[in-house]
């Protein structure tokens, strides 16, 4: 196993054209793997890879479908391998909740950018993790930086609680928004626009006046979001990133440079005010409990003791003998008797 995992790692971080590629593609398959023998392989690997990680400008980007979010990374990643960069890009597809399916259309999506050899695109499912975000989003960024991969960017579905992952795994959360969403508040939720660093007003082309509109009531609701919600935004301290809206064009490529200005300018402020290696150093505690959370529902429901009381107690609550709770504290008593 030792020696597969080093020529693994000797794929990843040796810059080789097709051989990088096909070694990062197998390191994210392995870590996607359910099998527990992978998923010892998968951990012996992570920590050989960890030292070369953490390089990289992690970018989240999430939107409502049909904002154009895919259309966007491609002009950027594009614009920034232009400007000397390695992109790549981790594209969570929503997973059918009959079938498990999952479309993974983003390579098709992104027909320059995917071929492109400084570029790499790996479309996942959701796999019905929470928000959309695959369960192992986390660990392929790790796989994508220890290849050089300097910018990397998660794009989510963009419904449910894609925005609270995404946003709980990079170093900027960008929210992208449409000019005529209607409702001056309907696209514009509370809780989404607390978590956004960047807002970005798409497809400006189709309706500027629009586009203007909806940057100044977006805007106007970010100030009133720093009054009642986060305190650092209640006041304009220069010290301190305050979320800002900006319109572009992505479908023409027109203001994807102003863009990535905004975004470094972002990265040095929060470097400067020490707020970049605390948010990181968060996201890896939330990344450790997360991973318990799950390995503890996973022994739970692998338990004995569970596995026998479980399809009983199933058909009580389907059909109404028995409360949920009730079955639950049932179940969590028989493990924790026979453990």
């Amino acid at each position: 196993m030792t020696q597969s995992i080093g020529g693994l790692l000797d794929g990843i971080t040796q810059y080789d054209g097709l051989r990088q590629r096909r070694a990062v593609a197998k390191a994210i398959t392995l870590l996607e793997s359910t099998r527990p023998d992978h998923r010892v392989q998968a951990d012996a690997l992570l920590t050989t890879l960890l030292p070369h990680t953490g390089k990289s400008f992690r970018l989240g980007i999430s939107g409502v479908p049909g904002v154009g979010k895919s259309t966007f990374i491609e002009a950027l990643g594009l614009y920034l391998i232009g400007q000397g960069h390695r992109v790549a890009v981790l594209a969570v597809d929503p997973s059918s909740s009959v079938s498990g399916g999952s479309i993974l259309g983003d390579k098709t999506r992104m027909e320059m950018l995917s071929v492109h050899e400084k570029a790499y695109i790996r479309p996942s499912p959701s796999s019905g993790t929470l928000g959309g975000v695959a369960e192992k989003t986390r660990e392929a960024m790790l796989v994508c930086e220890a290849a050089g991969y300097d910018v990397v960017i998660v794009e989510t579905v963009g419904v449910g609680q894609s925005e609270t992952a995404v946003a709980n795994m990079t170093d900027m959360f960008v929210l992208m928004q449409l000019p005529n969403a209607g409702d001056d508040l309907q696209a514009i939720k509370k809780g989404v626009m607390e978590l956004a660093d960047l807002v970005v007003i798409n497809k400006v082309d189709i309706d500027p006046d629009a586009a203007t509109r909806a940057r100044a009531q977006i805007t106007s609701s970010l100030r009133l979001l720093g009054l009642h919600g986060n305190p650092e935004h209640m006041h304009h301290d220069a010290a301190i990133w305050h979320p800002q809206v900006i319109q572009l064009s992505a479908l023409h490529a027109q203001g994807v440079d102003s863009f990535w200005s905004k975004v470094l300018e972002f990265k040095a402020l929060q470097t400067r005010n020490g707020k970049f290696d605390v948010r990181r150093q968060k996201q890896a505690l939330a990344w450790m409990w997360e991973r318990i959370d799950a390995g503890l529902k996973q022994a739970f429901a692998q338990h004995p003791a569970v596995k026998e009381l479980l399809p009983k107690l199933t058909q009580e609550v389907l059909e109404g003998r028995l409360a949920a709770s009730t079955a639950a504290r049932n179940m969590l008593a028989a493990q924790e008797n026979q453990t």
